[in-house]
């Protein structure tokens, strides 16, 4: 009797509890199945090579991760920094973010989470990785590499009646009497501009002074402690200035922005060479309508000239340049370093060559490269063949009021024709040797 009253009860309770269970349980699977999602911004709005890289890598990784979504957002350079260096403060900055290494900054301030337990590091670049390293942990995916590159009109060359050499590289005394003869012919020798970055005005500068000082001293001079002074250093500024006086860049070299500067070259009014960065290709590599350079363009590379008795004829400059970085303050760092950890292969290595054609940190294999930029590529590499390559541009050097001083004296005011050679020097040291 006792048992036929305790089993009606005993059911509905158990029924309650069973429905209890199964609900909880939907709300488990339902939390579980809710996508975490990554905020991840990035520079080239207006680069469809690069950006075409970076959506296909998001999208991909989406689809072979359904837990994650990123909300991808492209923003122009400067608008992003000055965004970053505002909300890593407040707690409010995307979980993923493009820098550079020479904002290496934010890793010592705590802001960016080492990547060494995200990411398989063995898929860097040794080199690159080098550039994202403090106190032995990584914090950057080095996207973007590329070395310092000259590059030039080949009709325009012979218009002015020069043949380069079988090595490709000018003497001190042919590259004045190449810039001499373009100036004579009403052409712009070299395209450049500095309305909007702190670094294009100095490339010729730079790599003269690589060549002359060698990897080493060069080093020195870029840490402070070889002075501006130097004979040496003397010397390379002397004829820098001494091409500049000969009409060496555009009139509007202060204000021409860095995208303008690619139009001027390839486009109007046509300059015979362009010093910049060999992620020249993000921009002259689309439709002409779209600002890339006209079909057919006589595009050539060459080494940069040598001052006489150069150290090292062969240096060139190598470097790092976009990369991702993850927010230390992330709430989604599992997503996060999954998205970090699908780009960081061989194959988007590779693919990233094969899109973009430019180097990268992350490994790839060049000999899978297909298409029809397959020839551009291997003539990058050629003038790359027994370069001995110093790591990192001056920037990713300088800091504080040096760096400051570099871009408005060696940048800017220096091949603009503003400042004298002795005035620069004196800027400089006073300048960076405090700094050291």
């Amino acid at each position: 009797m006792q048992l036929a009253h305790y089993l009606p009860v005993r059911r509905p309770l158990i029924a309650l509890l069973g429905a209890l269970c199964c609900a909880a349980a939907g709300l488990t699977a339902g939390a579980q199945t809710t996508p975490q999602t990554v905020t991840m911004w990035s520079h080239w709005p207006d680069e469809a090579s690069k950006r075409g890289f970076v959506e296909e890598r998001v999208k991909r990784f989406e689809a072979a991760t359904p837990q994650c979504k990123v909300n991808l957002q492209f923003i122009q350079k400067s608008d992003l920094y000055a965004s970053v260096k505002t909300s890593v403060r407040t707690g409010q900055a995307p979980d993923i973010f493009w820098l550079e290494p020479d904002e290496i900054a934010f890793a010592k301030s705590g802001y960016l989470e080492p990547l060494n337990s995200h990411i398989n590091i063995n898929n860097l670049e040794d080199w690159a990785r080098g550039e994202w390293t403090l106190d032995g942990k990584v914090y950057g995916l080095p996207v973007e590499a590329y070395t310092v590159e000259l590059y030039y009109n080949k009709d325009l060359l012979k218009k002015v009646g020069v043949e380069l050499p079988a090595g490709m590289q000018l003497t001190q005394a042919q590259f004045t009497d190449l810039v001499k003869k373009a100036t004579a012919a009403g052409i712009t020798p070299l395209a450049n501009g500095v309305g909007d970055r702190p670094y294009p005005g100095a490339y010729l500068l730079q790599e003269v002074l690589l060549r002359k000082l060698g990897t080493d001293d060069y080093k020195l001079l870029l840490t402070g402690k070889l002075s501006f002074t130097d004979p040496r250093v003397i010397e390379a500024m002397t004829w820098v200035k001494q091409l500049v006086d000969a009409g060496a860049y555009p009139k509007s070299f202060a204000t021409m922005k860095l995208g303008e500067s690619h139009y001027y070259f390839h486009t109007n009014p046509g300059a015979l060479m362009f010093p910049i960065a060999s992620w020249y290709t993000g921009r002259a590599f689309v439709a002409p309508e779209k600002g890339g350079q006209p079909k057919g363009f006589p595009l050539g590379i060459m080494k940069y000239p040598t001052l006489d008795n150069s150290k090292c004829p062969e240096c060139k400059t190598l470097a790092v340049g976009g990369s991702y970085v993850m927010y230390s303050r992330s709430k989604n760092k599992d997503c996060a370093g999954k998205l970090m950890n699908s780009i960081a292969t061989v194959d988007n290595g590779t693919r990233w060559l094969e899109d973009v054609l430019l180097q990268t940190g992350i490994k790839s294999d060049a000999n899978r490269m297909q298409g029809i930029w397959v020839p551009y590529f291997k003539e990058l590499q050629e003038r790359s063949k027994g370069a001995r390559f110093f790591v990192g541009t001056p920037l990713h050097y300088l800091s504080g009021k040096c760096a400051d001083t570099f871009s408005q004296v060696l940048n800017r005011g220096f091949p603009g024709g503003q400042v004298s050679v002795q005035d620069a020097a004196a800027q400089m040291d006073a300048a960076c040797k405090s700094a050291s």
